[in-house]
């Protein structure tokens, strides 16, 4: 292998390359030397207290050296999955150099076997793809993966792997690389492929292995098994989320709103399957002047968190209608939550808007507190009126409301907290990030604000909210 081919010799995103990578890094301290040649033990402090400082610092650890002697191949791609770099076990194994690696996409150097059997390259694509969706580490059961043979174009040797794709995040949770890691497991497998074709020679086949070696060729045996049952499961969550997500768009309203140019919506399906399906929105003209806005969030997923919230919805609908009072409403919503079973702890919000006397007139049920933004740019939190979740308290009592007045051309942010809330993460951040994206955008039209706070507070291409998300947005 030439120079130019040697692993370490290109930059790759998150990979320090020193030029004098071949010398050997040495630790100076006055301590006696360890018995072990090539190690210093540190006089005063730990090891480990000595690395961290080192860390710390971004200094005294050559990434690169530690990248190309990992023992396991690792190769490095980009979220379009063009490779970046591998070590030097990923270059020994693939039988490629680097110059015939770095900076191609990864199946125009590995395509699939051109037999109808083979499915290595379109399975691997799944899960990298999946990857990028979830921003999740996703390891694959045992894989056969044919690859074509050096310098001997359309020849395919029999391969197979077992491999795990690991995300390297951004400060946003994007993915911004991929370490690719496989394992070898081809003599493995066809020992024990041996050992099964030839009758009474398996326990003479399997002897040839070490006990771990003949454990693990018997688990591979079933691994490809247990990656089809794992695909069936995926593709029967993909099915229930789908329903789901289709129940609950058909329960809300329509999120164009020609009625309505003055507002804009946005519902946002939770990326997780667990957490779909328990939001929702409303506006309604109550008269002439005075519009009804409600957000709501329901405890709980899936398809019952879906049938809950319709309920609620249309509870919550008939009663702003029939009092035109924030309060009123949710203290009738709050006494019928107890009747419907999966409504406990549920959180809504309701505003009226009345354009003749310029006010806002709100109630919130456990809710995040709905934002304006004043043309001057200032953003008010409307947190006065708060009371306890709905089933949550003795909902006798009655609910408190609160009015606030505005001048034209202000702004009115109702939201669900799939919005704000991050896993682990203080609530309050997300509510800042939130308030100062509106205050940022304020002078935007709806549609385009309602874009901007999206992009904001969910930069894509990230995995998507934990939560599903609802958001109005609304010119006063």
């Amino acid at each position: 292998m030439s120079d130019s081919d040697a692993p370490g010799g290109r930059e790759s995103p998150g990979i320090r390359t020193d030029p004098d990578a071949d010398a050997d890094a040495e630790v100076e301290t006055d301590a006696d030397p360890d018995p072990n040649p090539g190690f210093t033990r540190p006089r005063s402090s730990s090891l480990k207290s000595e690395v961290e400082a080192a860390a710390a610092a971004g200094t005294g650890i050559d990434f690169a050296k530690v990248f190309q002697a990992l023992p396991s191949p690792v190769m490095l791609l980009a979220p379009d999955l063009t490779i970046l770099n591998a070590n030097r076990a990923y270059v020994q194994i693939s039988g490629r150099g680097l110059d015939e690696l770095v900076g191609r996409f990864l199946f125009d150097v590995f395509p699939d076997s051109p037999t109808e059997e083979a499915s290595g390259a379109r399975t691997l694509r799944t899960s990298l793809e999946r990857l990028l969706a979830t921003g999740e580490r996703d390891t694959m059961a045992l894989q056969k993966y044919d690859v074509e043979v050096p310098d001997r174009p359309g020849v395919f040797e029999e391969r197979y792997w077992s491999t795990v794709n690991i995300p390297i995040l951004d400060a946003d949770g994007r993915v911004s690389l991929i370490a690719h890691r496989v394992e070898e497991v081809t003599a493995l497998v066809r020992a024990r492929k041996a050992a099964a074709r030839t009758p009474g020679a398996q326990h003479a086949s399997l002897t040839t292995l070490s006990h771990e070696d003949a454990m693990t060729a018997d688990l591979l045996t079933r691994s490809q098994e247990l990656q089809e049952l794992n695909e069936e499961l995926r593709k029967a969550h993909a099915r229930t989320h789908e329903v789901a997500v289709t129940l609950q768009r058909a329960m809300l309203p329509g999120t164009a709103l020609p009625r309505h140019d003055f507002a804009a919506v946005r519902y946002q399906p939770a990326a997780s399957f667990l957490n779909v399906c328990g939001d929702w929105y409303d506006l309604i003209d109550l008269d002439g002047d005075r519009l009804a806005a409600a957000v709501g969030d329901v405890v709980g997923h899936g398809l019952g968190a879906a049938g809950v919230m319709g309920q609620l919805r249309s509870a919550l609908s008939a009663a702003i209608r029939a009092t035109g009072r924030p309060a009123d409403a949710l203290t009738t919503l709050a006494q019928h939550a107890h009747t419907v079973e999966g409504a406990l702890a549920t959180t809504a919000v309701q505003a009226v808007i009345d354009r003749a006397a310029h006010t806002v007139t709100y109630s919130c049920a456990g809710h995040p507190p709905p934002l304006l933004a004043h043309p001057d740019g200032t953003v008010e939190l409307l947190d006065t009126a708060t009371d306890p979740p709905l089933a949550a308290s003795d909902d006798t009592i009655p609910r408190t409301q609160a009015t606030v007045s505005y001048t034209p051309g202000a702004t009115l942010v109702l939201y669900t907290d799939g919005l704000i809330e991050r896993r682990g993460e203080d609530i309050d951040r997300g509510l800042n990030r939130l308030t100062h994206s509106l205050k940022h955008h304020h002078t935007l039209p709806p549609e385009p604000l309602a874009d901007a706070i999206l992009t904001d507070l969910v930069p894509a291409p990230r995995r998507g909210p934990d939560d599903d998300t609802a958001l109005v947005v609304i010119r006063l």
